[in-house]
């Protein structure tokens, strides 16, 4: 199959450019809801960005890759990547859906890094706050975070479909 409609696992390296450039168009996207529509993003959102930005850097290395097993090892940390996003964009999913009673500011990503161990830091990013429940925007009824779950999810897939079809070519 030639073109843009073949399948993952026969044209692996022009779907890891497309995931690439996918990635960092959503990631130039947030740009402008931050800097230009004036959204300021929360804890769970800065979290699901550095998981996008190395979604976008394993893909685009990987694509590069002229080593079958060099592009697999490259293909499964993007994929794992993948999964933690989409469970980061999940759990603040819920906390939208199902807000605590008692919302808070929370501090940013970085205060939060430079006043707790590393240690208590992660807990408290993943608990969420009123920043993380709040809706800002939202496209076709599904907010930032929804979306976000569903690309995480795509290039999970992918992912794992380029995997299966390199493993099934070896067989």
């Amino acid at each position: 199959m030639n073109g843009l409609l073949a399948l993952p696992g026969q044209r692996p390296r022009r779907v890891l450019a497309l995931i690439a450039a996918v990635s960092v168009a959503l990631l130039a996207f947030g740009m402008y809801l931050q800097h230009v529509v004036g959204l300021e993003p929360c804890p769970m959102c800065i979290v699901q960005r550095y998981a996008l930005i190395l979604v976008a850097v394993l893909a685009g290395v990987a694509a590069c890759l002229r080593s079958p097993a060099a592009r697999a090892t490259g293909v499964s940390l993007m994929g794992l990547f993948a999964a933690f996003g989409a469970f980061t964009a999940a759990r603040q999913s819920w906390l939208q859906w199902n807000p605590p009673e008692i919302t808070a500011c929370a501090r940013d990503f970085f205060g939060m890094i430079e006043a707790f161990p590393l240690g208590r830091a992660i807990p408290m990013i993943f608990r969420g706050s009123g920043d993380c429940a709040k809706v800002d925007w939202t496209f076709l009824g599904l907010t930032i975070a929804n979306w976000s779950f569903l690309w995480f999810v795509a290039f999970g897939g992918l992912a794992a479909w380029m995997l299966l079809a390199r493993r099934r070519a070896a067989a």
